[in-house]
């Protein structure tokens, strides 16, 4: 009786380590790190570019200047797939007292 006990605690306890260590790894590849920085130069205006014809079940997103910790770059625009029943919000460089801080593009 007292093995069937044990082997039953056992495997108890394995099954509730294992459920644990799964919903941990779930949970770290949601979690996003936001890193927030903030430049003192006014980014540069907007480079026009031809936009590229997308496949039809993609969309354009427009290119966009990055700053890479001493100069703006700039980013080409590109195509990325369509969500269903999402809307591409673009992102922007938006100004504050502490600098200009850029807000990433996203889906709604």
């Amino acid at each position: 009786m007292k093995i069937k006990i044990f082997y039953f605690l056992t495997l108890w306890s394995f099954f509730l380590l294992s459920a644990c260590s799964s919903n941990q790894a779930v949970a770290q590849r949601r979690a996003q790190v936001t890193t927030v920085v903030y430049v003192k130069k006014t980014p540069p205006k907007p480079k026009y570019e031809r936009v590229k014809k997308c496949h039809r079940h993609n969309i354009w997103i427009k290119g966009h200047w990055k700053w890479n910790g001493h100069i703006f770059v700039w980013v080409k625009g590109h195509c990325v797939k369509k969500r269903r029943g999402m809307v591409w919000v673009p992102g922007h460089w938006k100004h504050t007292p502490h600098g200009w801080r850029w807000i990433p593009g996203h889906w709604r």
